[in-house]
Parts: structure tokens; sequence; C-alpha cells
């Protein structure tokens, strides 16, 4: 069972579960398992599920326009609207990697990285696509490009790159979109897990989902862990603030590798929610708030 206030949401034995984003516009949670290439969307009360087939290595999603979803796939950017995926923007050559995660930054550009699929050190790069659809690289020398998030005056930009082990901070200029002045934030020992999907939450504490570690940790804005909510399974791969009143955590997990049939009852890969006792802000819609 899991842990004290952590229930499950909904099972749906997720090969790799990530990027959970309320969706105010709809009252659900949007959500991808990139290995299954699907786009999830679940009522928070009650669990009840829509799936969206959209193929392969779906990294991450975000809102776009009044009721379609920008993607992060395959080797770049497509719209997912209500006749499936209506066009396709690539971003890099080749098929040796794919794009991982990715968020909305405060004005509206969707940032997300990529990663080779062995997870070859150093090859992977982060984006930037442009409120007018134009896509720039902010830098390369990534392995694992994962969680983004914002301060809430948009003036600090959290990163991780899953390879290092570490948090990162770096200035944004929300303006320009542009990063500056790279350094750690926190390191996480190997024995703790590795560092995958962030969060912020309203009062600028960041949350992080501990792949391997079965765990989601919460931190001050000053770098001091403050919180921690343990998962019945290792493999946590992201989280999220959703629900009306943005005070429910949602935290994804993975099946791969577990070693388990799907119909054995194993909660890897399910979709976990948790009352945290503080609240998210609203997810934004590329391009601005709809």
């Amino acid at each position: 069972m899991p842990g004290a206030g952590v229930d499950v949401l909904i099972n749906l034995h997720a090969r790799l579960g990530e990027g959970p984003r309320w969706d105010h516009r709809k009252g659900v949670l949007a959500w991808v398992d990139i290995l299954g290439g699907h786009v999830h969307l679940t009522d928070p009360d009650g669990g009840k599920t829509t799936s969206i087939p959209v193929g392969a290595d779906v990294g991450a999603l975000a809102l776009s326009g009044d009721d379609g979803y920008l993607l992060a796939m395959r080797n770049g950017f497509a719209t997912l609207g209500n006749a499936g995926i209506i066009d396709f923007q690539g971003v890099f050559e080749g098929s040796g990697s794919r794009m991982n995660d990715g968020v909305v930054d405060p004005v509206g550009r969707f940032v997300a990285g990529s990663m080779a699929l062995d997870a070859q050190p150093g090859t992977g790069h982060l984006y930037q696509r442009d409120l007018d659809g134009s896509v720039r690289t902010l830098f390369g020398g990534v392995t694992i490009s994962n969680g983004l998030a914002w301060t809430a005056d948009g003036n600090l930009m959290y990163y991780v790159d899953s390879g290092l082990q570490r948090i990162d901070l770096m200035d944004y200029d929300t303006a320009s979109g542009a990063v500056a002045g790279r350094r750690p934030f926190v390191d996480v020992p190997e024995t703790d897990g590795t560092p995958d999907g962030i969060a912020i939450d309203a009062e600028d504490c960041l949350w992080v989902a501990l792949w391997g570690g079965g765990k989601v940790r919460r931190y001050s804005p000053d770098g001091r862990m403050i919180g921690e909510i343990e998962l019945p399974v290792p493999r946590v791969s992201a989280c999220g603030f959703g629900g009306p009143d943005l005070d429910r955590l949602f935290i994804t997990t993975a099946s791969i590798g577990r070693g388990q049939s799907i119909d054995d009852g194993g909660l890897d890969g399910a979709l976990f929610v948790v009352e945290p006792g503080c609240r998210g802000t609203l997810s934004m819609v590329a391009g601005g708030l709809a």
C-alpha cells in the first residue's frame, strides 16, 4: 500500500509516466506515458482517464490554445488537437535521440530537452520554442534533460540534467528567454535516487521526484530539504500540482524494469496523488494563459 496520505488515483502500469500538468481549461490532469506513446487525461476525482495514442516517445506536453496540446516528441514538437497530431516541427536529425521533459515558461514559451536513447553522456540539448513557433537551442552537453521550473517572479529557472545527479539554478530573462549564470542548487547523493521531474509551489519551494529512490522531496529556496513523501514504488518520475484549488500533488511513476507482469497488481506505473499542505501555481498555456 502507498505511504500515509498517498493514494493511487489510477494504475495504468505506465511504462514511463511523466509530465503531470494541470489543465485548468478542462479540469483534468494531463500527463504522458513516454514509452507507451500515450497522452492521458485524468479526472482528479475518481481517476477516470481518456487515453490518446500519439506514437512512441512523447516526452512532455504543454497546454495549447483553448483545448489542444503541444507535445515534445520524437525529434521535435507536435500539435495535438481533436483530429490527432495535426502538424510536426522537427528540431534535430536522427533516430538515436528523443525529446524528454518540458515545461512552459512564465510567458508561454515551451522549453524542452532531449537525450540519447542509450543515455550517452553529453549528447542532449535544451530547446526553447518561442511564442512565434521558432525554436532555438539554449545549450547542449546534456545527458538526460529533465525537470524545469521557474520562481514566481520568473527571474530564476531550475533545471535537472539527471546525468549530473543535481538540480541547477540559472538566471532567466523573461523578455528574451535567455539563460545565464548556471550554478548548482542541490546535489543529490546516488544512494538517495536520481533527480528527475520537478515542480514549484506557491511558496517558491521546489519539489523533485527521485528516480530509483521512491520519494518526492521538497526543498526551500535556499536549498534545504524541508519535506519528503515516500512512495511504494522506486521509479518516481515527476510531480505536479493540480486540482481546482491546486492543492494536490500528482506523482507519476514507471513500470519499466520492474520485473513484474502487467496484471500482477503491482503499483509500478501508477499515478499517485497526495495533499501536501501547500498549493501550486497555474499551468501556463503555450503562447500565454487561455
